[in-house]
Order: structure tokens, then C-alpha cells, then sequence
């Protein structure tokens, strides 16, 4: 894991394409703007987590439904 320290309205690149900016610190919180292209999903990980599991049960529910 890269560990970076960054102020207010500071950003960090991932690749080419993908901005991170700093866009608020208030107490132990951060803000965070991500600018990415439309083909780039950005989802927090509990979301992204839940999403691989929808799609993990729906294949799971159609395999077991066709045979």
C-alpha cells in the first residue's frame, strides 16, 4: 500500500486519467473529489462489495435454476 500525505486542495494521480483531490479535513474526516473518465467505476468499497455480491448471487441463482 503507497501511503501519501496531502493538504487542502491537493491532489494525487492514479494513472493518466484518474484525480484524487483533497477537498475538505474536519477532525479525524476527509473529503475526497475523484475525477475519472465515465468508463472508470468509482464506488466506496462497502458499495463495490455489495455490488460483486449481487452479481456473484444472481449467477449463483441462474446455474442453480438451469439444471
Amino acid at each position: 500500500m503507497l501511503v501519501l500525505s496531502r493538504k487542502k486542495n491537493e491532489s494525487i494521480m492514479v494513472g493518466d486519467s484518474v484525480v484524487i483531490t483533497i477537498v475538505e479535513i474536519r477532525g479525524d474526516r476527509v473529503r475526497l473529489g475523484i475525477e475519472a473518465p465515465p468508463e472508470v467505476p468509482v464506488h466506496r468499497r462497502e458499495v463495490y462489495e455489495a455490488l460483486r455480491r449481487a452479481v456473484s448471487d444472481s449467477a449463483e441463482s441462474e446455474t442453480s435454476s438451469s439444471g
